[in-house]
């Protein structure tokens, strides 16, 4: 005999769930059952009674938004926990645009997703406009406006025109009003090229931390009202913290969600109208899409990114994972004129790169790609001249990239075991292998695991392949995405 779902859990909800669907019940119904049997808050009780998860939930706010011009929202599962939970305390209130959106969403009205506890720490002015909704919810104005001033129900002669002059004033008041200036946005932009460049260098699970972080403000900066141009700086740096995000989550292991994060980082960089961050975007989502086997997909986005007009170095890397990508998938012609693309581009490059660290492309960074182009086409001298000249020139420039540097290592241990070299092979690998667990990133890992392959040779056998080969298992272990893994995570939603 089965033992009873325990209640409130998620095989409880899903057999009530079941049980009143088969009853004909609607999944107002529902939500309304489960609000009362399980003491939920009624945006929580709504998504239960859909079936959906947390990033289930925010990918149909982020589309329903995506509907209204000027009320796009960019939700994540973090973002719709905080927006379930409101007002208690660790939450965050939901705009009238988030509202509106997640109604859609849910095929409700807005204020069906709200109770008493919420009316009463909403602002007066989004309780009215909640209240003035009585049907499902319609496309919406691009901004809550102000209430306005309430005079006779049909004014006329001057009481008209003094209304008319009231109500121009105070859109006026409401209009001028921000909640950022232009030395908070300067600030949290140098914030965002901080956390670019350390990146490069420091613990990316720390450093992911602190990005969320940075994101969340943002986010809540931008549920906020503004000026255009202010909207404008928020969305470019919401949209570059979510491709820093995408880029930390594909080095963790966690392609999906990396995925994720490179659709939210583009829709942030379609609203801001930002060419640089278009085409920055676009470079994550080939770097994730190649990482994933997606390999046509990589060509795709990087050929896609070297449409847009930019600045900068990002063409540059666009073609070295044009050529990348080609190369994997064995059209070694399409490969190397893909690098010499890269070579042009950065002969064109016409400015400095907007954020910088992990978003340009040094020369180091570009030799490092042509070393692992080079490899795959069957030119192990060429990549190892390419790989010698890749870590020349971070110590000539003092360029620090710890992930770089050991795909460099990697490109010269895999040019050494072409020649059957497995000592020199060794010896390139020693500083990667010496590399603390939290910063062996994914691409480090598979780049290391696609080298056993050539220690396996008929050519590279000896006391040194044996070596070389537990190294990089026993290396392969104690890796980030492999404590990230194993690490206890929050319950699933």
């Amino acid at each position: 005999m089965n033992a009873p779902n325990k209640p409130g859990s998620k095989a409880d909800r899903d057999a009530l769930r079941f049980d009143m669907t088969t009853a004909g019940c609607t999944v107002a119904d529902i939500a309304i059952e489960m609000r009362t049997r399980y003491r939920m808050r009624p945006r929580e009780a709504w998504r239960h009674a859909h079936g959906w998860t947390l990033q289930e939930t925010a990918n149909r706010i982020t589309q329903a938004s995506i509907q209204h011009p000027g009320e796009a929202v960019a939700a994540d599962a973090s973002l719709v926990g905080k927006w379930e939970k409101w007002p208690s305390t660790s939450s965050r209130r939901p705009s009238i645009a988030v509202l509106r959106a997640m109604a859609e969403a849910f095929g409700c009205r807005a204020h069906d997703l709200l109770d008493l506890d919420d009316r009463r720490s909403m602002p007066d002015a989004d309780v009215h406009i909640i209240n003035s909704q009585s049907t499902r919810v319609a496309p919406a104005s691009p901004a809550p406006t102000p209430s306005l001033p309430s005079l006779s129900a049909d004014p006329s002669g001057t009481e008209l025109v003094r209304l008319a002059a009231d109500e121009s004033a105070s859109w006026a008041q409401w209009a001028e009003a921000s909640n950022v200036g232009d030395i908070a946005l300067e600030q949290l932009m140098a914030e965002m090229r901080g956390l670019a460049s350390d990146y490069l260098t420091s613990d990316p699970v720390a450093l992911f931390v602190r990005t969320r972080a940075l994101r969340d403000r943002v986010f809540a900066l931008l549920e906020g009202h503004q000026y255009p141009r202010q909207a404008a700086d928020l969305y470019v740096a919401a949209g570059y913290l979510c491709g820093l995000l995408a880029w930390m989550s594909s080095d963790l292991g966690q392609m999906r969600d990396a995925d994720t994060q490179g659709r939210t980082a583009w829709l942030c960089a379609e609203l801001a109208g930002h060419n640089d961050l278009r085409a920055w975007v676009l470079s994550t989502r080939s770097k994730v899409a190649f990482w994933d086997g997606r390999l046509r997909d990589a060509i795709s986005f990087a050929r896609r990114g070297a449409t847009f007009r930019t600045s900068g170095t990002v063409g540059v890397l666009l073609a070295c994972q044009e050529g990348d990508a080609w190369s994997e998938l064995g059209a070694h012609d399409e490969a190397l004129a893909a690098l010499a693309r890269s070579d042009d581009a950065r002969d064109g490059v016409s400015g400095e790169d907007e954020v910088g660290g992990i978003f340009a492309c040094q020369p180091a960074r570009q030799q490092n790609y042509a070393a692992a182009v080079q490899l795959r086409v069957g030119r192990p001298r060429d990549a190892l001249r390419s790989a010698d000249q890749a870590l020349s020139l971070m110590s000539v420039q003092r360029v620090r990239a710890y992930g770089t540097e050991a795909q460099i290592h990697i490109s010269q241990a895999a040019a050494h075991l072409a020649d059957g070299e497995a000592e020199g092979a060794l010896e390139a690998l020693a500083p990667v292998l010496a590399l603390p667990p939290d910063h062996r990133l994914a691409p480090v890992t598979r780049r290391l695991n696609e080298l056993t392959g050539g220690v396996t040779r008929p050519g590279a056998q000896g006391t040194a392949a044996v070596g070389l080969r537990a190294a990089i298992e026993e290396f392969c272990v104690d890796s980030a995405p492999r404590h990230l893994a194993l690490s206890p995570g929050e319950a699933s939603a």
